[in-house]
């Protein structure tokens, strides 16, 4: 579908509402990673099967993309969009009673299954009513919203604990969800650029998506870079509750502070890719995640703080290059957006689990290499495969 005219216009309340539900479907992401240790002790659990908390959303949030991409590409945008927010309420409430470290997991995995309807389906929305040249400073508010949910939901999870217990943390989130949904659907417009596509027309689409090398590429490196930081985030918890660092419930959560670097940095790198374009913007960004989470390695908990800082602001400048899957493709950007989100969740749930083996091996170091040699990764495939024809 071509884009809308240059003339076409929203309400000035679109961005921050398109920040806020970008905000409220990420409060639930990884809010269980400031409370691993802690589960760990509750449920007698290793710190590898309690990070299945967190890999369970994710992949969960892998595997339901692309579905959801093709439902949202038949029966609309808004709709699906606000009813995924609303719904997310229920798993949380249902967590904040959980009797086991199962069910826990299962109530995961179940936020897991609504969050694309969110994420998915924003993508397309703004990319269909909003001109070209606006789209990437529009697609960076909206990550702006999803790292500031992310802080949010960590942050929660760490401060309500210390005086509640970790399971009310779980009813501010329901609460949250529903507010940010009724706002989302009183403010947010009707999509008017959107032309169902049935699912018979969807397979030729998905054909031609799964053979375009632009998209491929781009979702080999979404899943380079959620695999990177849920693995440095989940992990570096349970290196700084550990002797010597030895931080309380209160003092993990405000670790995750450093995520509002991204609010700062995430705006301005959707100007600069308008500029420079998405690949050197993406090469800039890894180079200095890399060295961010490579700082890490140093002893004193503030430069561990520094580089953590560092290291997840060059992953929240490269999320902006996400317009890059939307570029690559001229028709099912629904779709193209669940397969990039089903290769950048499966990265987070694979970073979870694979990385814990390397962490109860040899301990924090080994994370670091795992992380920089994904990074690594990314900037060999956006170097060679990402083409200056997709950005055009």
């Amino acid at each position: 579908m071509a884009n809308p005219p240059e003339s076409s216009t929203v309400s000035r309340a679109f961005l921050p509402v398109l920040a806020l539900v970008g905000c409220g479907a990420f409060l639930n992401v990884y809010t269980t990673q400031a409370l691993l240790p802690e589960l760990s002790r509750e449920f007698a659990a290793s710190s590898v099967v309690t990070s299945v908390t967190v890999s369970a959303t994710t992949l969960a949030m892998a595997l339901c993309a692309p579905l959801v991409g093709l439902l949202a590409d038949a029966t609309g945008r808004k709709r699906l969009m606000v009813g995924a927010l609303l719904l997310l309420a229920l798993p949380c409430l249902l967590i904040a009673r959980t009797d086991s470290l199962g069910h826990l997991i299962l109530w995961r995995f179940m936020q897991g299954l609504l969050i694309p309807g969110v994420m998915v389906v924003t993508t397309a929305y703004v990319a269909e009513e909003l001109p070209a040249p606006r789209v990437p400073a529009a697609l960076a508010l909206y990550i702006t919203g999803t790292v500031v949910g992310g802080f949010g939901g960590r942050f929660i999870s760490g401060l309500v604990p210390q005086a509640y217990g970790w399971r009310e943390a779980f009813h501010v989130i329901a609460v949250s969800n529903v507010l940010i949904a009724l706002v989302a659907w009183v403010v947010l417009p009707r999509a008017k650029n959107f032309a169902p596509q049935s699912a018979v027309q969807a397979l030729p689409t998905l054909t031609g998506h799964l053979r375009n090398p632009a998209l491929l590429a781009a979702c080999a490196v979404g899943f380079a870079l959620l695999f990177a930081l849920v693995a440095a985030f989940t992990y570096v918890n349970y290196h700084l509750a550990a002797a010597p660092y030895r931080l309380t419930f209160a003092a993990l959560g405000a670790v995750f502070t450093v995520y509002l670097l991204g609010v700062i940095a995430t705006p301005p790198s959707g100007r600069l890719v308008a500029r420079l374009g998405y690949r050197r913007v993406l090469l800039g960004a890894l180079a200095l995640s890399a060295l961010g989470f490579a700082a890490t390695l140093a002893a004193p908990l503030p430069l561990i703080i520094l580089g953590l800082a560092v290291g997840s602001s060059g992953i929240f400048i490269a999320q902006a290059t996400t317009g890059y899957v939307a570029a690559s493709v001229r028709s099912g950007r629904s779709l193209a957006s669940g397969l990039y989100n089903l290769a950048y969740y499966a990265g987070g749930a694979l970073g979870a689990v694979l990385v814990g083996l390397a962490y109860a091996s040899s301990g924090w170091p080994a994370v670091v290499a795992s992380v920089l040699a994904t990074l690594a990764l990314a900037a060999a495939i956006a170097a060679f495969a990402w083409t200056k024809r997709a950005e055009a």
